[in-house]
């Protein structure tokens, strides 16, 4: 498990808050209302249907306790642990009705940010061994950007820049309007702070050498060979940091990180990597009972 700081509960409450909105409606959980009485308690839980890495479980409480403070849960697995199928990651107690209404709000939380931290701490494992750490991008959900990175560190893996005033990081279309690299760097450079770092992104290793010519803090070595890359790590001879990128699987990210690169950047985790399988399951296993006392 890894040493993971929690989301801020003013980052978090308000895009539970609207998630929430976006399910009840105008009317609420007619189903559950019309169902089950009022005064009906039940205790549910949350339970592994995959192995995998746990994230999202504040998410999970806040959407909870939005619907009903009446709610309490017991955590049977820490965020950002591991799980294995079949295995109770929380048991959830309190109103049925409030518990029918918020579960889908907060599966869909924790099926999701458990998926980003699942795939990553794949990656992470797989690179284990070298000194290249496992960096998201900003192929992320809109609205949901925060929430999705910090999956990723959930897993293992370190944060690439968070918008688009982070850092100054100059592609291809950039280069292409601007005429060539070193004019770009060199724009770049008169108009930024000097705290704000410099990354290039280059997909041959002549403009890798004009790139460092120029002075650049990182360069993104884009779709490279594995060839290329470790001839790129060797002509960058610590000069920057070096951070591969395009078409990583795990398969391919062993030998990206065998190159020497600092850093292997991965679109997929965010924007497309498998959600964790967890149901929330009525009635909670024989255990549950003596673990709410």
């Amino acid at each position: 498990m890894t040493s993971l700081a929690p989301l801020p509960q003013i980052i978090m409450e308000p895009i539970v808050r609207y998630a929430l909105l976006e399910d009840l409606g105008r009317a609420g959980d007619i189903t559950s209302d019309a169902i089950i009485p009022a005064d009906c308690k039940a205790t549910l839980a949350l339970n592994a249907r995959q192995a995998g890495v746990v994230a999202g479980l504040d998410l999970v409480m806040f959407a909870f306790l939005l619907v009903d403070p009446g709610i309490s849960m017991q955590l049977r697995c820490p965020e950002g642990g591991k799980v294995s199928a079949g295995e109770t990651i929380a048991i959830v107690s309190g109103p049925a009705r409030s518990l029918l209404t918020a579960e889908r709000t907060a599966l869909n939380f924790l099926c999701k940010l458990s998926g980003i931290a699942t795939a990553t701490a794949t990656l992470v494992n797989a690179v284990r061994g070298y000194n290249a750490k496992i960096v998201c991008t900003r192929k992320t959900t809109p609205g949901l950007r925060v929430l999705e990175k910090y999956a990723v560190r959930a897993g293992g893996g370190a944060n690439h820049r968070f918008a688009l005033d982070d850092a100054v990081l100059i592609k291809d279309n950039h280069i292409a309007i601007a005429g060539d690299i070193r004019t770009a760097i060199e724009r770049a450079r008169s108009a930024i702070g000097h705290m704000v770092k410099i990354e290039v992104e280059v997909d041959r290793l002549d403009q890798l050498e004009i790139a460092l010519t120029a002075g650049v803090d990182a360069v993104l070595l884009d779709n490279m060979s594995v060839e290329d890359l470790a001839q790129a790590v060797a002509m960058v001879g610590g000069r920057a940091i070096t951070e591969a990128s395009g078409r990583v699987t795990r398969e391919s990210a062993t030998a990206i990180a065998a190159t020497g690169v600092d850093l292997i950047s991965v679109g997929w985790l965010t924007h497309s990597a498998p959600i964790l399988d967890i149901g929330l399951d009525m009635p909670a296993d024989r255990n549950c009972n003596r673990h709410l006392n």
